[in-house]
């Protein structure tokens, strides 16, 4: 992920930042007060400056201010593409998983080279479709909601599928989904 430009901030670095105005929702996309961007030039300029501040909390730099993202869950959604790649809500590769995790309401969580995102909602059947068992056979829902009560071992793409708490997914994984002002 680049860098956002910072070099307003050195021009003018007493704006404040501005919380409670952006997030980014369970499917990637950007809202501002509640309402989706749908302008194809903001979002492009919104995925180009999206940026972490080092405490966890996310943000988009605007000149010389900071915009802080509210997070519906994680800071980043990932989409399975027709090649099998994986791709950010950002239009970036996401690179290779090395962890992935089923929560209790069903949502399935991946750590790639990017960071950790919530896999869009879309891709859940194709998701399942590509679980297997030990033994190779294919996993299905069943042996998914399994996996939580510490049944048999399923795994995707040769990673094996976790058990994680809602609760406690911001926490592991550093990163703040309501970012208030310090």
């Amino acid at each position: 992920m680049p860098d956002p430009d910072l070099s307003a901030v050195a021009r003018w670095p007493q704006v404040p930042a501005c919380y409670g105005w952006l997030s980014l929702d369970r499917r990637g996309r950007w809202r501002l007060q509640g309402e989706p961007v749908t302008h194809a030039g903001l979002i492009a300029f919104m995925n180009r400056q999206y940026g972490t501040d080092g405490q966890g909390r996310w943000f988009l730099q605007n000149g010389p201010q900071r915009v802080f993202a509210a997070l519906a869950y994680t800071p980043w959604v990932f989409r399975l593409e027709g090649d099998g790649g994986l791709t950010a809500q950002t239009g970036e590769a996401a690179g290779p998983v090395s962890g992935v995790w089923l929560d209790e309401e069903g949502n399935v969580l991946l750590l790639a080279a990017q960071g950790i995102g919530l896999l869009d909602d879309r891709d859940l059947a194709r998701f399942v479709g590509e679980c297997r068992h030990a033994d190779g056979s294919s996993a299905d829902e069943e042996s998914l909601l399994a996996v939580l009560a510490g049944g048999p071992p399923v795994t995707w793409r040769g990673t094996r599928v976790a058990g994680i708490r809602r609760e406690d997914v911001a926490g592991r994984f550093g990163f703040v989904a309501e970012p208030t002002p310090d």
